[in-house]
């Protein structure tokens, strides 16, 4: 995000107009709503927890306990139980998915 002048950048009618609400301040204008990435997709943030969502349910689902994991990936209970219901749904829901396409 850089800083710009609204001299520089916008129609001299729209700068007066904005003038009647603001002056001499920075102010952010946000971008479209459909060019605006989701949370964590630009760098990977979202992909990498979803991997170890996966990676906790599948320990869970292979007899690790849930203490266990909580001291591995330095969690709490309630987010290791939220993650291992979620995954859960995720799950099933690819396997039924997968089967219908056979």
């Amino acid at each position: 995000m850089g800083y710009k002048n609204g001299k520089d950048i916008l129609p001299p009618s729209l700068l007066k107009q904005l003038q009647d609400y603001i002056q001499g301040e920075i102010i952010y204008i946000p971008k479209k709503e459909q060019t605006r990435a989701g949370w964590g997709e630009n760098n990977g943030t979202r992909q990498s927890i979803m991997r170890r969502n996966f990676e906790i349910f599948r320990l869970y689902e292979n007899g690790h306990t849930v203490t266990e994991l909580i001291r591995q990936f330095h969690l709490s209970e309630d987010s290791i139980r939220k993650i291992i219901v979620k995954t859960r749904g995720l799950y099933s829901r690819q396997q039924e998915t997968a089967s219908t396409r056979h």
